[in-house]
């Protein structure tokens, strides 16, 4: 079985699956099947409606979480490469001056 190409939703077009999803009164797979998705992507996409909604089960993320946790492991990876670099070039210039 070939393997899909990964493709990337807006949150608008999640948003409205899920609405489709609570509304329409069919499940999940139907859905997912009639608009050619993975269920496991647009259950979990409902989950997350559920847990931005506050219904979340307890360590559970909110979108917003889950965005500044990004934001700061990149900024603390970027951090430790600049902290790095100082301390190699200190070393490189003592060396120098000794």
């Amino acid at each position: 079985m070939a393997r899909r190409k990964r493709r990337g939703f807006t949150r608008e077009y999640k948003a409205e699956v899920v609405e489709l999803i609570r509304t329409s009164g069919r499940s999940v797979g139907a859905v997912a099947k009639e608009l050619d998705l993975s269920e496991t992507a647009v259950r979990r996409w409902a989950q997350q409606v559920t847990v931005d909604a506050g219904r979340g089960g307890t360590g559970a993320l909110t979108t917003a979480e889950r965005e500044e946790l990004v934001r700061l492991r990149r900024e603390n990876r970027t951090l430790a490469m600049e902290r790095e670099i100082l301390r190699k070039a200190a070393a490189f210039f003592a060396k120098e001056s000794v």
